[in-house]
Parts: structure tokens; sequence; C-alpha cells
């Protein structure tokens, strides 16, 4: 998701060179009070305002029915001009922004106290992978006890794909976290250039795809596309994003010429049917409206720090922040259990979008669903802080390999969801197999204040992991 003289040959560890204690800001824009403690409340806001909008989507969209033992699916944005919505709906861009900021904010934190990259990349990898655990705790038995109770089989299996087809994100998030310290680098030596390059490198792949015919050919942009808006990150954390409108046209304007004249769908999500989807691999068009969105956000950003530090909204965003996960892992399962009550259960299907019926019913809905994802959040939201353990001391070899594995299981996830058999089986294997490998071989006391109280750090202090 520095200043350009900073020599090539700069030490493996010259990530510590870069201001920590403030992030530069644009010309435009005043310097919060919070910058000053390693901390950027537009950050803050762009994350739980990303998140909570992909959830809201994801609990808006689905239209579904029930019969003859089969839910059926389809997507209320695929009607009219519903695509539209995507456009803005569509904040993933900006969610891998913001976790750019963050983790480059965090590694040049750590750099400065001394922590080696491996050691930074273990606490980042355990706030990653430890939240995955209970929902695999919960969901590799759920479809066998659903199945045993008579559940019909169809709506149990959908239901398990889809809860780990969310993990997609932590996938490609993982790959980003694990290469921030070689792209900081890469970042202070090339600044925009290092950006420019990816979403060129994405324009041979879609050039591949669309004249092969093959959309296999356009999987290097699952990487291409989210680390060039995650590089944008790093250069808003450096003060180089100084023009903000001039990035909102561009993306939106590229957008708009790439899907009028190019082969690129006008939604920014799949849609169910379409032959081509800007989403599954990620297209330059998608790259695009990304770029615009970042760019519009940034040219608000004045009054979001603002709203940011009202009282009201500061605690609501230090309430939210320590549980932006949870909701994520879990708001599939919310939905679930009202599909499960009221479109299996009842026989009532979701009403045609747009409609008076739809258009009345749709807060009640979403009052349902708020209402099964409280006491998941109660429950849950403690797995996002991982276990205390000693300071790592394993090596490179050793976080590296359980970066991999962590990889592996989320990925497996990704392709199979948690439906009965051995690659979910091996998936949960490989996400506890890479957890256990970034701890420590010696258990450390917690660090203690001055008045001999364990400290406990602040989740959000060097930028939160999403």
């Amino acid at each position: 998701m520095t200043a350009a003289a900073t020599a090539a040959s700069a030490p493996a560890n010259s990530v510590a060179t870069a201001p920590v204690t403030a992030v530069p800001l644009p010309r435009t824009a005043p310097r919060p009070a919070s910058a000053r403690a390693a901390r950027d409340p537009f950050i803050d806001v762009l994350r739980v305002f990303g998140m909570v909008l992909v959830v809201l989507q994801h609990w808006s969209m689905p239209l579904l029915s029930f019969a003859d033992g089969r839910i059926s699916t389809g997507n209320a944005l695929a009607a009219g001009n519903g695509w539209m919505i995507t456009w803005f709906s569509q904040v993933m861009p900006l969610v891998f922004f913001a976790g750019g900021a963050a983790n480059a904010i965090s590694r040049r934190s750590a750099a400065r106290r001394g922590e080696a990259t491996p050691a930074w990349l273990a606490g980042r990898l355990r706030r990653l992978a430890w939240p995955v655990v209970p929902l695999a705790a919960v969901w590799l038995p759920l479809p066998h006890l659903l199945l045993a109770f008579g559940v019909p089989e169809q709506p149990v299996m959908t239901a398990s794909r889809l809860a780990g087809q969310l993990l997609w994100f932590l996938a490609i998030y993982l790959v980003a976290v694990a290469a921030t310290t070689p792209m900081l680098r890469l970042n202070m030596v090339y600044g925009w250039r290092v950006p420019v390059a990816l979403a060129a490198g994405a324009v041979a792949v879609d050039v591949l795809r669309f004249t092969s015919g093959l959309d296999i050919a356009g999987l290097p942009n699952i990487v291409l596309v989210w680390l060039a808006v995650h590089q944008l990150g790093f250069l808003y954390v450096d003060g180089r994003l100084r023009r903000p409108w001039v990035l909102a046209l561009a993306g939106y304007g590229l957008g708009a010429a790439l899907t009028a004249f190019g082969p690129y769908p006008l939604s920014m999500i799949g849609m169910p049917g379409a032959s081509v989807s800007n989403m599954a691999p990620p297209t330059v068009a998608l790259l695009s409206v990304g770029v615009g969105q970042i760019g519009l956000a940034l040219a608000l950003r004045r009054w979001i720090v603002s709203f940011a530090e009202w009282p009201g909204v500061s605690r609501a965003l230090d309430w939210a922040g320590c549980r932006m996960m949870t909701l994520y892992l879990w708001h599939m399962s919310a939905l679930f259990v009202i599909v499960s009550v009221v479109v299996v259960g009842l026989g009532i299907s979701t009403p045609e979008p747009g409609t008076s019926a739809w258009l009345s019913g749709w807060p009640h809905w979403l009052l349902m669903l708020a209402l099964a994802m409280w006491p998941l959040l109660r429950g849950f939201a403690r797995f996002e802080t991982p276990p205390a353990t000693g300071p790592y001391t394993g090596g490179t070899v050793r976080i590296l390999l359980a970066t991999a594995l962590v990889g592996l299981g989320l990925l497996t996830f990704t392709v199979n969801g948690f439906v009965p058999g051995t690659a979910s089986l091996l998936g949960a294997g490989a996400i506890v197999a890479g957890l256990a490998l970034t701890g420590s071989s010696r258990r450390a006391l917690p660090s203690r204040g001055r008045r001999g109280v364990p400290s406990v750090p602040d989740r959000r202090a060097d930028g939160v992991v999403i």
C-alpha cells in the first residue's frame, strides 16, 4: 500500500535516519499536535473509514434467496448504475495506502530504537496472524457441526468458502509488510520513481493479460498494484504528496478513460457473470481509481484531521482502532448468522435493489447485522493483542520462513476457505507453525514503568498493523 539527497550507498539500517516523531504534511495542511507523538490522525481515520466501508459494502450488496436446499446469491450493485458506487466504496487502495504510512512510521521508529528488521517483522507478523487463529478454530469444526445438525450442505459450503476468502487481504498485506524495509530503502533513493516503476509493471502485465486472453497472466498485479499503493504511503510520510487535487483528477480521469475506451469493466469490484474483474486480479484501472481516492482524501486532509481531533471522535477512533481486525475477520460470520435465520430459516428473500422494500428494509437489515456482530467483537477483539513473548532472537532466515508459512496458510484459506478437507487443516497448521517461529528462545518479562507497573504498549503508537 526522504529527500533525494540520500545516497545510494546508505548503510543497511539507514531507515533510522528518516524522521519518525513527526509526519511531514502537505504545504497547505497544518501540522496536528498528534504528529509529534509519531501518530497521524489522518491515517487513523482512513483505516477505520476504509474497514467500516468494506464491511458496509459486504453487508449491503448481497441479494439472497433460498429454495430446494440451495441458496442463490446476487449483487445489488450490479443493477442499473450501481457500478458508480464502487468508485468510492472499493476502498482497499485507501487501506493499503494507510498501511504503507503506518508501516513506514513503525519501521523507522523501531530502527531508531535499534530494533533490527527481523525482530520488527516478527512483531508485525504476530499481530497480523494471531487474530486468524480463533477464526480458524471456530470455522474448521463448524461446517461438520452444521451438517450433523441437518443444515443443507450447499449453504454450509458456501459460507465456509466465503469466510476464508476474506483472508486474501491479509495474504497480500503480509507481502507488503515483509517488503517494507527494502522498499523504504528504495523510497529513500528513488522516491516517486518506485511507485511509477511498479505502475509501469502493472501496465505491462495488463497488456499481456488482455492480449493473451489469459486471466492468469494478470496474477503479478496482485503484488504490483497493491505494492504501488502501499509505496504511496511512504511518500505521504515523507511529505511528498503535495498536489492532492492533481492526484485526484489524474487518477479518476485515467480510470474513466480506461473503462470507457479500454478492456476494463466499469465496476471496481467483481460482478456476477462478468468476464473481467478489476479486482481479481487487480488492474491498472483499479490502481488509477485508487490514486484518485488517495488524492481526494489528501485534498480533504485538513478537515479530516480537524474532525478526528474532536474529543468524541478521537475516543471513537481509539475504541475502533483496536477492533478493526476483528471487525474485518468476523463480519461475514455475522452475515451468515442473520442469513441462516432470515433467509434460510424463515425463507425471506432480500428485495430487489432500489425498490421501496429494499430501501426501507436496509436499515433494519444493518441493525440485525450489527447486533449479531456485537458479541463477536466482545468475544474476539482480545485476540488483536498476541500473547506476550520475549524479544525475537531467531534471525533473518527463521522469520522469513515464518512469514512464508503464515502466507501459505492465508493463501490456502483464500483459495479453499474453511471447507472440510485436508487443505484447511494444512492451512491452519502452517499459520500455527509460522507463529511458533516468531517466538523467542527465552521468555522476557514485560518492561516495567517507573513505579514497577508493567507497561502496556499503545497499539496505535507506531502505526497499527492495518
